[in-house]
């Protein structure tokens, strides 16, 4: 009996940081959007703006938070590690791309990108959470495909 308990509570606990982390990747669009519009903004003041390179800067800093935010709420909404690397790989470029950094900090940020590239490559199974839970590779449900599959079957023995 207790361990029931135990298996349910734990079911709850679940669901609940489910719905919660499904709570914050909505705020967080919001906010994507809201930035969206920002963005726009800014790409009016580059046209405008007498510092061309400083408004341009602005710009690129705005644009990369735009998509670094777009590629955490698609990480949250996947869970697979491919996403999460998409994010590393976005918010380390924007440090290079945006940020006045020494050479130093540059050969790190070049680095850095390299090791995700190589454990890209070598380490990252593809069949480990390279698509949705309960989805295979072409992003179908695998419930949907399994049931698909029955039904031409019973068509194929149907027709002989």
């Amino acid at each position: 009996m207790k361990r029931n308990r135990l298996i349910f509570c734990r079911q709850w606990v679940a669901r609940m940081a489910s719905i919660i982390e499904t709570v914050v990747a909505l705020v967080v669009l919001l906010a994507i959007l809201l930035a969206g519009v920002r963005v726009l903004l800014e790409l009016q003041d580059l046209v405008l703006a007498p510092d061309v390179d400083a408004a341009f800067t602005s710009f690129l800093r705005s644009a990369f938070n735009v998509v670094i935010g777009i590629e955490f709420v698609k990480m949250l909404a996947k869970h697979s590690p491919g996403s999460a690397i998409e994010v590393l790989l976005f918010a380390i470029a924007r440090q290079m791309v945006v940020e006045h950094t020494s050479p130093l900090e540059n050969l790190v940020s070049i680095l850095a990108i390299l090791l995700i590239f190589v454990i890209r490559k070598y380490l990252f199974v593809p069949a480990f959470g390279a698509h949705m839970p309960g989805e295979d590779a072409f992003g179908t449900s695998s419930l949907m495909a399994a049931r698909e599959q029955a039904l031409r079957d019973a068509d194929a023995e149907k027709e002989e």
